[in-house]
């Protein structure tokens, strides 16, 4: 499978670099475009969870990475829900 990394800025300018086991991450995110946290969230749990029930259907079992992958960015997204208008800008992706 293809993997791939998309990286992101935090509403604080952190930069991250995050994993997929799969270009899903496509569908679903554009480079440059910054994207409500709300709404950020629910499009990283669509495609990742799509990302490693692909895995599943290849190898027989779900991908871990995406699944933690998923988990640190549920985690890092806590930090911001006080934040006046939080959003999550698409900086990249690297195949």
């Amino acid at each position: 499978m293809p993997e791939m990394r998309f990286n992101i800025r935090w509403p604080d300018g952190s930069v991250e670099s995050c994993y997929s086991p799969s270009l899903v991450i496509k569908d679903y995110f554009v480079p440059g475009t910054s994207y409500r946290l709300a709404d950020f969230l629910e499009r990283s749990r669509i495609a990742l969870t799509i990302a490693s029930d692909r895995v599943r259907a290849k190898y027989g079992k779900p991908c871990s990475r995406a699944l933690k992958q998923r988990a640190r960015i549920e985690d890092a997204a806590r930090a911001f829900v006080d934040h006046p208008h939080p959003e999550v800008n698409i900086i990249s992706f690297e195949e």
